[in-house]
Parts: C-alpha cells; sequence; structure tokens
C-alpha cells in the first residue's frame, strides 16, 4: 500500500503547530514538525516531505529564506509550499511567491479551507498524491468533478451533503458522532448544532438511495452514523 504524503509543517507556535497535526493526520497526512527554520532545512534534507507548511515568522530562518533554500536543493525543488503569516499587504504576497511559494494563507485562517487549499495545490503540482477518487461499495465520487455515482446512476448532492459523503467514504466502516462529523465537515471554528447533521444525513441518504437500494449509511444508536461498506456491496 502507497505511504500517505507526508507534510512538514513549520511553525514556532506550539499550540497552531499541535492544531495542524492534529487535523492534517485526521485528513489522512502523515506529519513532522518543525519550529525553526534551520531545522525545517534540516528534516527536509533527511527525508524530503511531498508538502511544505511554513510559517512566514520563524526563529534562526525566515520562512522567505526556508522558502527559497528548499526551492535551490535538488531534492526539494519541485516539494509544493504553502505559506501562513499574518502579514497580508500584498507587497508580502508578492515577495513570498516570488521565492518560489505555491500558495499563500493569511493568519488568522479557516482549517477547512486551509486543507482545501492543500488538496488543491497538491492535485496542481503533484497530481499522484491527490486522491481525487474514492469508492465505497457500489459508491463512486470523483472529488475533482465533484461528482458522485451509486451503480450506473448519477447521484445529485449539495456541498455539505457531498463533504459528509467523502469524509464517510475515507473511513469506511468507523462510526463517527454528530460532533465528530460536525468537526470534520464545518470546522471547529464554527459553531453548529449537533442536530445539523441528521437533517443533512437524511438529505444524503434521500439522495443515494432510490427504493430498490440498500441503506449504505448506518445508524448507531447513542453513537452516531458509518458507511457500511458491506451493505453498499450489497445493494
Amino acid at each position: 500500500m502507497a505511504k500517505s504524503p507526508m507534510v512538514l509543517v513549520v511553525e514556532d507556535e506550539s499550540a497552531l503547530a499541535d492544531l495542524l497535526r492534529y487535523n492534517l493526520e485526521r485528513e489522512g497526512y502523515r506529519v513532522a514538525v518543525a519550529v525553526d527554520g534551520e531545522e525545517a532545512l534540516m528534516l527536509s534534507s533527511e527525508a524530503p516531505p511531498d508538502l511544505v507548511l511554513l510559517d512566514w515568522m520563524l526563529p534562526k530562518a525566515s520562512g522567505v529564506e526556508v522558502c527559497r533554500r528548499l526551492r535551490a536543493r535538488q531534492e526539494t525543488r519541485n516539494t509544493p509550499v504553502v505559506m501562513l503569516t499574518a502579514r497580508d499587504e500584498e507587497s508580502d504576497r508578492v515577495r513570498g511567491l516570488d521565492m518560489g511559494a505555491d500558495d499563500y494563507v493569511t493568519k488568522p485562517f479557516s482549517m477547512s479551507e486551509l486543507l482545501a487549499r492543500i488538496r488543491a495545490v497538491m492535485r496542481r503540482i503533484r497530481p499522484a498524491l491527490a486522491d481525487d477518487k474514492l469508492s465505497c461499495g457500489d459508491i463512486l465520487m470523483d472529488r475533482v468533478a465533484h461528482r458522485v455515482r451509486r451503480g450506473a446512476r448519477e447521484v445529485h448532492l449539495g456541498p455539505t451533503e457531498f463533504r459528509i459523503l467523502d469524509y464517510l467514504m475515507q473511513h469506511p466502516g468507523r462510526v463517527f458522532s454528530r460532533e465528530q462529523l460536525l468537526d470534520a465537515v464545518w470546522g471547529s471554528d464554527v459553531y453548529v448544532e449537533a442536530r445539523t447533521v441528521d437533517v443533512h444525513i437524511g438529505r444524503l441518504r434521500k439522495a443515494l438511495n432510490e427504493s430498490d437500494e440498500r441503506d449504505p449509511i448506518r445508524t448507531v444508536r447513542s453513537a452516531g452514523y458509518s458507511l457500511d461498506m458491506a451493505t453498499a456491496d450489497a445493494a
């Protein structure tokens, strides 16, 4: 089985570094963390990452300098770099991009937006690393085209239902509570009522299931919801 993509997080604020590690690992990435520019260069030399999430303001070597030196090395010349910074002046953005950054996210940022930007950079720069299609039983999802099929028919989903199905298909058979789904789909920085999940699960079920099809979404009393691969296969 191919290894998951490795993301090197370069961030000297420990709380933010921990938050980034947690969310990236939950998305299926392997994560290494460097707390300053020199450590980032050392780690990237020892084991070149698939993507670098790079803070602008760092001890020992700035993010811009780290980016410049990564681009100067043969082994990291084409490694995608996403810069994080509190700087929002256009001249700073241009400077970061001129040094070789592939994208630029200004603090404070939405975690769900950051993850989407990371996926987009991976698709654009290193398409082999982006898992653009998911399948579970007779359900096929094309993330790039934003299309879902069940068997021979196309399933039409709203954006939220698409994201819920995407997350469930990444973890078939695993039961997620409403709170876990809220955190994964809406993000931890957005307040949404837990019962909202039930409404969107209902819409997802209605779209996925026709009269002769079994429901692949299993409700586990007092626990949450699961995409049951065996049930989907049996349809």
